[in-house]
């Protein structure tokens, strides 16, 4: 049985296209820097996240054969049905009445987490708590843990995001279904999230799929299309429908809905809901903060790069000066006047103070600001005579090594 959403993997793989373009992107326009600015993420990350595996394993119950075999079996039972050859760690967790379940990856191991409240509420109907367990090992079988941080980039732009989470939960629904005896065991799981944890016993599910019908308005579909979950309604139609191997029946959302939601971004990555999470804001704000750091002075070092350029093209047209000097005379020139040079033509060039000849034929071009930086700096060019021919050395002067062309920088 085809285990899959019908829009997941067009998702993911749009998804990843877009996100491997802006990590390329980005490893280019920061010339690597966000490398580290990664590295530095992922401890600040590896550090959070081990509180959380510290807690379930010094709080939570680890099931295994001894402790809760029945949980333990139907664990495996769910591994075999769904092709994962090393379950992983589950834990049982007391979360004062949550009904949930989560599934978490730390440092290449997998751990799925059951909340106590909604394993004993579904006590007298075990099938239903193998829905939940499916659902957490479709996480892990799909590899939605594993490929969240690669996606980050597609997951917080505005529908898609939120779409791919969507659809990731619709998988793991039919991979919960495919983990119990009967369709009843999956609608019944879902039914507890809906009714809590005694009215589910006699919640009418064909009375509940029937509240689809009204989630096709303006604000029902607007905060789904910016959330993280479908409405649970159509979660539980689509169970049924795969039960009856049919298609679902949901209605079409507002198309209004469509085209306010493309102005909300995804931020609530991981939150379950669409909306605010301080984690993402703070990443998109870092990352900002980060390209700014980096990519502001590569700019203004690119700026000031190709105004040392302008100068040294009006310095060449003084070399030519000094060289016909030269030859006509024998002599080097020592000054603007022995060359004829106005020193009134270096205003034409913004990036030049003032292009001097000294003794010797030395040129020193004085730079001007914009930026900052470059008000003043010396470039000094001195003519060097090797077999007859003139060349030019212009490695002197105080102007910064880094900002002059390759052939003006000194060789260390």
């Amino acid at each position: 049985m085809d285990l899959v959403y019908k829009n997941e993997q067009p998702l993911f793989v749009l998804s990843l296209v877009i996100s491997v373009l802006f990590w390329l992107v980005l490893i280019l326009a920061t010339f690597g820097g966000v490398l580290l600015w990664l590295l530095l993420f992922f401890l600040i990350y590896l550090f959070a996240h081990s509180a959380l595996i510290s807690y379930l394993k010094g709080t939570a119950v680890r099931v295994s054969a001894v402790q809760f075999p029945d949980l333990h079996a139907q664990v495996l039972a769910a591994c075999e049905k769904l092709g994962i050859q090393q379950p992983p760690e589950t834990f049982l967790l007391h979360a004062d009445g949550v009904f949930n379940a989560f599934a978490t990856r730390f440092l290449g191991r997998d751990f799925v987490v059951l909340y106590a409240d909604v394993v004993d509420a579904l006590d007298e109907q075990p099938g239903a708590i193998s829905f939940y367990i499916g659902h957490e090992l479709g996480h892990v079988r799909r590899g939605h843990l594993t490929w969240g941080p690669v996606l980050w980039p597609a997951g917080i732009l505005p529908l898609l995001g939120a779409a791919y989470s969507r659809a990731r939960e619709y998988s793991c629904d039919l991979h919960g279904l495919a983990c119990c005896q009967n369709a009843d065991d999956a609608l019944r799981g879902l039914a507890a999230l809906a009714a809590g944890s005694k009215r589910w016993r006699t919640l009418s599910l064909e009375q509940y799929r029937a509240q689809t019908a009204v989630t096709g308005g303006f604000w029902m579909s607007f905060h789904e299309l910016i959330g993280d979950y479908p409405w649970l309604t159509k979660r539980m139609e689509c169970v049924m429908a795969r039960a009856e191997a049919r298609d679902p029946k949901l209605p079409r959302r507002s198309f209004l809905a469509w085209i306010v939601a493309v102005f909300v971004p995804r931020l609530g990555i991981g939150a379950g809901t669409g909306g605010g999470s301080l984690i993402a804001v703070m990443m998109v704000v870092a990352i900002i903060g980060m390209l700014a750091a980096i990519s502001i002075p590569a700019f203004q070092e690119f700026t000031m790069r190709a105004r040392v350029s302008e100068g040294l093209i009006t310095s060449r047209q003084v070399e030519q000066e000094v060289i016909d000097f030269a030859r006509e005379t024998g002599e080097w020139p020592a000054s603007n006047e022995d060359i004829g040079w106005d020193a009134n033509r270096d205003a034409e060039n913004s990036a030049v103070r003032s292009v001097v000849v000294t003794d010797g034929g030395v040129i020193i071009v004085t730079y001007a600001g914009p930026p900052t930086q470059l008000e003043g700096k010396t470039v000094i060019i001195v003519p060097v005579v090797e077999d007859g021919n003139v060349l030019w050395d212009c490695t002197n002067g105080s102007l910064e090594s880094r900002y002059r062309p390759v052939r003006c920088r000194k060789q260390e």
